[in-house]
């Protein structure tokens, strides 16, 4: 797989995530492929991806729109910067609208995503949200207590 190919697969991800078809979103994944949430936590697997996509995203949002730019790949990890918006249907924060940028990680096997993750900066969606700020710590400390559990981080530390 070259940089156009993994171009072209990110379309693919980003346009069935927009119109909501878990299916096709499942289909950019590795039969045991990990999708990593800033929100939503991890999903493993094809069917726990559908799910995440048609049972959490478009449950939680409406009027979804994500699109991947300037995508770089070295023929097994690649990156690219994102935009996402959408309007909440969460009964406190219904009808408002969220824009955000992230940075998106893709690890690839055999032209498919084997492993994805994602750096958001959540409290600028909070924010728009109109989340109280006593809440907005709350998540704050579980989204601090999930990175610091990673192995990666542990042993990052371990080694400063």
């Amino acid at each position: 797989m070259g940089g156009r190919d993994f171009a072209s697969l990110l379309e693919r991800f980003a346009a069935s995530a927009t119109r909501g078809d878990g299916t096709a979103f499942a289909a950019c994944f590795t039969e045991d492929g990990v999708y990593r949430d800033y929100i939503y936590g991890d999903h493993r697997g094809r069917a726990e991806i559908r799910q995440m996509l048609e049972g959490l995203f478009h449950r939680d949002a409406t009027r979804y729109h994500w699109q991947m730019f300037d995508p770089v790949f070295d023929g097994r990890i690649g990156y690219a910067w994102s935009l996402s918006t959408f309007v909440s249907t969460l009964p406190e924060f219904v009808g408002r609208r969220v824009v955000i940028d992230g940075m998106s990680r893709f690890l690839v096997r055999d032209g498919l995503i084997a492993e994805y993750a994602e750096s958001v900066n959540g409290g600028i969606a909070m924010a728009q949200l109109g989340v109280e700020p006593a809440r907005m710590a709350r998540v704050f400390d579980r989204w601090t207590d999930r990175l610091k559990a990673r192995p990666e981080v542990q042993a990052y530390l371990a080694g400063k």
